[in-house]
């Protein structure tokens, strides 16, 4: 899996190369703010602390805000899959004890009621809940689409639901196929998978659609290991690639004119820090990156990025909220609960 290779070669490289400061080395009168442009933040590293020995967390994988304000963090601890906050980070409640690989967690509004869909590396399987976790629909290996032969093969990472209620499963730590099925669950077809072609993807670890043009609705998956995103149409059909050059990029997240994502470095094939938040803005141009080195772009190609906080270990994924908090989620990252952080006016 791509994750063992990352930690592996991170292991190597944070030997050779210098870390940056981190967040302890600034002193306690120091004002630290993050990120650059329309887009910095003041870093809350205490706003989801709770009592460990009844909320534990493993990895903190992803999290989305529902329609009462609430923020739901998944995580693969199977004491509690599912901890919901409110904004101010206290417990409201939490669910789920079956999940031993949750990774992908969307929200979607489908007929006026909201519904969860988890991706579970270990159980390779997406499971469609309710918000207190009553399972409504389960989607095995996509054998329809003749390239698996077994479900150990499927490894699914992240999960987009289309305006009419398609599923679009990303099989990031397997085949790196995107799989298309509708509302029920069918099977529609299936695009991307590994190869040296544009169409192909390295690591498809997330996916989103993007519907800033309301007349042209388009996907985003992420090509990990290509450090890019890849755009396609909703009938899964390439149309180009945004390189994200030092960026072992997570998941697409849209918010307004927005994409944020949370970015694992690369750097000349080594791995070295943990992490930064990158922000871009409609016509996909960094404007900022938190906790990341100022976008800078030379002749119109973008500059490599790397850390120069160390404020995140190992972010996996970035949810904005109704006020334009941040609120990052880690994995690898000695059961760190999530971080807010703040925009700066």
């Amino acid at each position: 899996m791509q994750r063992r290779r990352f930690i592996q070669q991170s292991a190597f490289a944070t030997a050779a190369i210098a870390v940056a400061p981190s967040l302890k080395s600034y002193g306690r009168n120091d004002e630290i703010i993050l990120g650059h442009n329309n887009k910095r933040y003041r870093i809350n590293t205490e706003w989801g602390k709770l009592d460990f020995s009844r909320y534990p967390v493993k990895d903190c994988h992803e999290m989305v805000q529902d329609s009462k304000g609430r923020i739901i963090l998944l995580t693969n601890e199977t004491q509690n899959n599912v901890i919901i906050y409110n904004k101010q980070g206290k417990l409201i409640t939490t669910w789920g004890k079956e999940y031993p690989g949750a990774h992908g967690l969307t929200l979607f509004n489908e007929n006026g009621e909201e519904v969860l869909f988890i991706c579970d590396n270990n159980r390779h399987q997406v499971i469609k809940t309710t918000l207190d976790g009553r399972v409504l629909l389960t989607l095995d290996y996509p054998k329809e689409t003749g390239q698996y032969t077994k479900g150990d093969e499927y490894v699914p990472t992240e999960t987009a639901i289309a305006a009419n209620g398609d599923i679009y499963v990303a099989d990031g730590y397997g085949k790196d196929f995107v799989i298309q099925y509708d509302a029920k669950g069918n099977y529609i077809r299936h695009f991307g998978g590994r190869g040296d072609k544009d169409e192909h993807l390295l690591n498809a670890h997330g996916v989103c659609i993007d519907t800033r043009d309301k007349t042209n609705p388009t996907l985003i998956v992420t090509s990990r290991q290509q450090n890019a995103f890849k755009r396609y149409t909703m009938e899964g059909r390439y149309i180009d690639t945004v390189p994200l050059p030092g960026a072992w990029v997570c998941r697409p997240v849209i918010h307004g004119d927005y994409l944020y994502a949370a970015v694992l470095q690369s750097s000349s094939n080594l791995w070295k820090q943990s992490g930064f938040v990158t922000v871009m803005d409609k016509s996909f141009k960094v404007v900022s990156n938190i906790a990341g080195s100022e976008p800078t772009y030379n002749n119109g190609k973008l500059e490599e990025m790397y850390q120069t906080v160390k404020a995140f270990e190992y972010p996996h994924d970035v949810c904005i909220d109704d006020e334009e908090n941040l609120y990052v989620a880690q994995w690898n990252s000695g059961h760190v609960y999530p971080y807010k952080l703040q925009p700066v006016v």
